[in-house]
């Protein structure tokens, strides 16, 4: 499932790519995606609206339409966003990731239409859902009422929001004072958008073990291990994700943080700090891959 890194990487993209188009039409072979609305009211309720921005809460992006509506969508497990233009072009000898099999999926169409398009075009960019699996979701809600969804009501700090200061990191530590810390960063109701990629590799850069208890972390390590979420997190946004399985940019490209990872997924091989084996042990039902010598 995309995180935090790689769902701010495709809002940015967003931002730039399609902000201030306005939404023609939209296509779907699979309505059940559509939680709230039939597809013909779906259909009808964004058709003519504005595209003022998009934003991200925790792994959820929302896209602010005119009218005080936003779209809510939440990628799942394999899915990812495509924006394709008629105007765009591969320059010569580059590569067009939209051929790749992984971006073949598409089950949703927003047929978009730009400022400067001609009047009689109907459209001259989309903005296409891929998704192998189809367990994305889309939710058309009123912008005032976007915090009020089950999906973003339930969650807790972003991790890289102002919010998730120190003081805050104290308390949700205080909390679940019995909880590892493996499980805590991984606890969406308490910290929202670190997944089991990042869990990681935040821990190895931190030097703890995943099993540690939250009210054994001491000041020092508390401070130690907040700046290494935020350091993990922005250098995978710089590198736009890591595409460990169907994640891809709205280009449809892999992400590149993968040439930065030091122990996920790569339990049996020598941690490049020590030279001993890293581990892969299971913790709340998901892998967690650490090295035992770095990581006390």
């Amino acid at each position: 499932m995309p995180e935090l890194p790689e769902v701010q990487t495709i809002v940015d993209d967003l931002n730039n790519k399609i902000r201030g188009d306005m939404v023609v039409d939209f296509w779907s072979e699979w309505p059940k995606a559509l939680k709230d609305k039939s597809l013909k009211a779906f259909k009808k309720e964004i058709a003519g609206r504005k595209i003022l921005g998009a934003r991200r809460i925790g792994k959820n992006i929302l896209v602010d339409l005119s009218g005080k509506k936003t779209l809510y969508i939440h990628l799942k497990m394999t899915g990812h966003l495509l924006v394709k233009s008629k105007k765009l072009k591969v320059k010569s000898g580059g590569k067009n990731y939209f051929d790749d099999r992984v971006n073949q999926y598409v089950h949703h169409v927003f047929y978009l239409k730009t400022q400067s398009a001609q009047r009689r075009t109907k459209y001259d960019k989309t903005l296409e859902f891929s998704d192998l699996r189809k367990f994305g979701k889309i939710i058309l809600a009123n912008t005032d009422k976007i915090k009020d969804l089950p999906e973003i009501k339930s969650l807790g700090a972003d991790a890289m929001s102002r919010e998730f200061n120190l003081k805050k990191f104290r308390e949700i530590l205080e909390k679940k004072a019995k909880s590892p810390i493996g499980i805590v960063l991984m606890d969406q109701s308490v910290i929202a958008g670190i997944g089991n990629i990042y869990r990681s590799e935040i821990l190895f850069d931190a030097k703890m073990n995943p099993h540690k208890l939250s009210e054994k972390i001491s000041e020092k390590e508390i401070k130690i291990l907040h700046k290494s979420i935020k350091k993990i997190l922005k250098k995978a946004i710089k590198m736009r994700g890591t595409s460990d399985s169907d994640y891809r940019d709205t280009s449809g490209a892999p992400g590149e943080f993968h040439k930065a990872l030091k122990v996920y997924r790569k339990n049996g091989q020598k941690c490049k700090k020590c030279g001993n084996m890293i581990k892969r042990i299971k913790m709340g039902q998901r892998s967690v891959f650490y090295c035992p010598d770095c990581q006390k």
